[in-house]
């Protein structure tokens, strides 16, 4: 079907809106413009009426846009409402977050569309899959693909009401700007990438706000609580997880984008209420070098468009100053990899339907207009740029070699074997991305080992998503900039852990990966009538130790490397923190233990080995003293805020990610003790006690000094290390930075950004460790870590206390000052302090960083695990 294209109609409407304010064409009753369902005054150009027959989304949802929030339920029920009763407009799911909530999109069309989605799908397919075959007459006749994305943090919620608005819009409208919308565009809707988050934030809204809404901003309604509704259940930021793809909804969203690969995907936000109104090109000097020149023109051109809507009903915003497109994490990033358009939108924000600024009063109904403004300016941009957008995907696929020719590297070799899951976990997160992996077709040898056939897969930068694999495997310690919204490196090798090596050739390739699952575990040498021992390193291990714990069975660790002789003959070696399963044990079945121990091998993917008897060739006998039963550990992660301040307490990311870690992933029940209330609680209850990153200045130092005294481990996660230095638990001398004297000079214009460029946004470091501690059972002498923020301290001197220590020179990649970069060289990482009879674990990087750093989870858990042992 032929694709009808439309003129540039924007400076004709901008001078009939001029016309129309200035009240030289006062529209009368007869004709006057539609409105959409939203209560304010919203011009709609280029639409001359609405069908009666689609409803609106009072008659589904029982108010009017803009006068309450609206559920995620019902913002579902409206969607499902919408595609029952248009022919331009399908609803489909990709699945559910955390709580059980939908997600859903609605793809809208014209009916003639919808009739061949499938021949529309496929030649955009072409696109990236194989683009030296698509002609320019080819594009001609083909729609464009726009993928619409709304409020990814909950409480920024008017996003998520222009979506029903744009909805409803593009399903009722009638006029030559819908007609083109639907004729030359496949939209796709997502009306919540966080429906989570959003039902947190609206029940507190709308539960605090009677008949009447106050504007004071002291008033319940405009001050949630802690953790907020920004985040998903987890209390993650979303907006971070587009390339870990970590959270159920991240992944249903990279399913919709890989499968329709969208020219434009847009991504609508809040921000202060004394802001105006942002969107992209953000600051230039930010943009990652991956992305092209072309991406940034195109979103340059685009912005014009957004620029003449919001011009229309005077609306304040501004491009370029802020936000910047660095971090391919982000939904407004992730799509320039992708051969898309991303552009972020922020709206100041009312947060609650009515807030006092220094402008006067702002409605949560002016904030949805924007919003819904800014859509169509979108839809119009899409159209009207649809040969330009798809000749721009297009070519980002044609042009890939070019684009990666100054790698160093041609492919990637990871290794599967002594660290198989955390390489399965690697090769699931990009092959959500698309990335093809490969068996390997012959040996290789490099960096002082070798990888075989079978043993290894490869990643070779030559495939369709070439650039996406070498924006996400390379290391970087050069950068155009040195301030950064986010951080400055993500290099996923380094944060899985993998033993890997990246090769200058393409190596021989064997067949391609199919979809990897974890497959690692295995009860070696069959059924022992005397004990089991499971070495430890691989990543459940810690899960499998909880499950035998919650069977009964009573597993003991051994301290010293040894060698077991197993059924048949012959031995095996054994390393520090090797557990031993003994299979004759009071109150718990023989049965019993066989049957768990098969479990955790299929479940929790450890190899568990088979043992003849308890007397070892060499190192200690199993039931040796040092041989000690690991206690089921009883977890108090510390949340919320304190009451010296709103901004005192626990950060909800570092703690979320420890919640996540401990309760999805290794199946171990954590107890959420909030900060105000540790003097009320039995802490008693509790081995463990998690201070996972914020400002803990209520927490009651008494209390909490005499728990780790009496035997409680306190382990402390980033800038929390601060608390048992402050409350005299353990003695820490801190290496100063003087930044003031270092921007003394720097003009006022400049300070911000002189201040800025010492700060540490997300670096990787090497950690040097010691590997005979418990807490670095099952690692190597040196590891990659996650380090955000300033503020170093000297090892302890204290004989085995530190655990890590940062190599010199301790960044492996990422963006530090060379000032900051002499403070950590050979600082403390990782600190392990006896008090009393307790003990005090102090990590100074985030071993947990946003879920995706698999590598150094294992420290972080040893901590809780083996907390006796030292």
């Amino acid at each position: 079907m032929p694709i009808r294209l439309s003129c540039d109609r924007r400076p004709v409407l901008a001078l009939l809106s001029i016309l129309l304010i200035v009240g030289v064409l006062a529209p009368t009753s007869a004709d006057a413009q539609p409105q959409v369902p939203l209560s304010i005054d919203t011009p709609v150009p280029g639409v001359t009426s609405y069908d009666d027959d689609i409803p609106v989304p009072e008659d589904i949802i029982g108010h009017r846009i803009g006068e309450r929030h609206t559920r995620p339920a019902q913002v579902v029920d409206y969607f499902e409402a919408v595609a029952a009763a248009s022919d331009r407009v399908t609803l489909a799911g990709h699945g559910r977050t955390y709580q059980g909530r939908k997600l859903i999109h609605a793809i809208v069309t014209s009916p003639e569309n919808h009739g061949r989605l499938d021949e529309i799908k496929a030649a955009n397919r072409r696109l990236t899959s194989q683009p030296d075959d698509v002609s320019d007459e080819d594009l001609a006749t083909m729609p464009a693909v726009v993928l619409m994305g709304y409020s990814i943090h909950g409480d920024e919620a008017s996003g998520t009401e222009a979506a029903i608005l744009l909805l409803y819009h593009l399903a009722a409208g009638n006029g030559p700007e819908v007609d083109d919308a639907l004729e030359n565009a496949v939209t796709i809707v997502d009306p919540m990438f966080n429906p989570d988050g959003r039902d947190r934030f609206v029940d507190w809204v709308n539960g605090n706000r009677g008949e009447v809404a106050t504007t004071d901003p002291q008033d319940r309604e405009h001050n949630q609580p802690w953790p907020g509704g920004r985040t998903n259940h987890y209390w993650f930021d979303l907006n971070r997880d587009w390339l870990p793809g970590q959270h159920p909804s991240s992944q249903g969203r990279l399913e919709v984008f890989h499968d329709w690969r969208p020219q434009v995907l847009t991504d609508y936000h809040e921000m202060g209420p004394e802001a105006t109104y942002f969107f992209q090109p953000g600051i230039p000097s930010r943009t990652n070098p991956n992305t092209p020149e072309r991406n940034q023109e195109l979103t340059g051109e685009i912005a014009t468009y957004h620029a003449d809507y919001l011009e229309r009903i005077g609306s304040l915003f501004y491009t370029r100053e802020s936000f910047d497109d660095f971090y391919y994490g982000k939904g407004s990033t992730y799509p320039d990899i992708n051969g898309s358009i991303g552009i972020l939108f922020e709206q100041a924000s009312s947060r609650s339907l009515k807030a006092e600024t220094s402008k006067g009063v702002m409605t949560y109904a002016f904030t949805v207009r924007n919003q819904f403004l800014a859509s169509l300016s979108t839809m119009s941009a899409v159209t009207e740029m649809r040969t330009d957008l798809l000749a721009h995907q297009r070519d980002f696929y044609a042009d890939r070699e070019e684009a990666v020719s100054d790698a160093d590297e041609r492919a990637y070799v990871i290794d599967m074997t002594d660290r198989r899951t955390r390489a399965q976990a690697l090769a699931q997160t990009l092959q959500r991305h698309r990335v093809k992996l490969y068996d390997l077709g012959e040996s290789v040898s490099a960096d002082g080992r070798t990888y075989r056939p079978g043993d290894a897969f490869v990643v070779p930068l030559d495939q369709e998503q070439g650039r996406f694999v070498k924006a996400a495997m390379e290391r970087t310690s050069e950068y155009p900039d040195s301030l950064f919204y986010d951080v400055s490196t993500w290099t996923l090798p380094l944060a899985y852990g993998v033993e890997y090596t990246s090769l200058e050739r393409t190596p021989d390739l064997g067949s391609e990966l199919g979809d990897v699952s974890y497959d690692g575990g295995q009860v070696v040498g069959g059924q022992s009538d005397y004990a089991y021992v499971m070495p430890w390193g691989r990543y459940f291990a810690p899960r499998a130790v909880y499950r035998l714990q919650e069977a009964g069975v009573r597993p003991r660790a051994m301290t010293d490397p040894f060698t077991a002789r197993i059924p048949g003959g012959g031995t095996r070696s054994f390393d520090r923190g090797a557990i031993v399963i003994q299979v004759q044990q009071r109150g718990v079945a023989a049965d019993s233990v066989h049957a768990v121990v098969r479990r955790i091998a299929a479940e929790d993917h450890v190899d568990v080995v088979a043992v003849a008897g308890g007397m070892t060739p060499s190192g200690p006998d199993l039931g040796s003293r040092g041989s000690e039963i690991l206690p089921k550990p009883e977890i108090a992660l510390i949340t919320g805020t304190g009451g010296a301040s709103r901004y005192s307490g626990t950060n909800p990311y570092d703690a979320g990610e420890v919640w996540h870690l401990l309760n999805e992933r290794m199946h171990m029940p954590v107890s959420l003790v909030d900060v105000t209330t540790v003097d009320d609680v039995d802490m008693d209850e509790y081995t463990t006690v998690i201070l996972a990153g914020g400002d803990f200045e209520d927490l009651p130092a008494e209390t909490i000094s005499t728990w780790v005294r009496d035997g409680g481990t306190l382990i402390t996660l980033q800038d929390a290390a601060s608390w048992p230095v402050d409350a005299e638990l353990v003695t820490m001398e801190e290496r100063e930075v003087d930044v003031d004297s270092l921007v003394r000079g720097t003009s006022y214009a400049d300070l911000q950004n002189a201040y800025g460029a010492q700060g540490i946004g997300g670096s990787i470091f090497e950690v040097e460790l010691d590997s005979t501690h418990p807490v670095a059972y099952g690692y190597s002498s040196s590891e990659a870590i996650f380090r955000v923020g300033t503020g170093f301290y000297e090892p302890s001197k204290e004989p085995g206390v530190s655990v890590g220590t940062y190599a010199t020179p301790a960044r492996i990649s990422g963006y530090i000052s060379e000032e900051q970069a002499e403070a950590a060289d050979g600082a403390a990482s990782i600190e392990a302090h006896n008090v009393g009879r307790g003990n005090v674990v102090m990590f100074m990087d985030n071993p947990n960083f946003r879920a995706f750093w698999y590598g150094s989870n294992g420290l972080f858990l040893n901590a809780i695990v083996f907390s006796e042992f030292f």
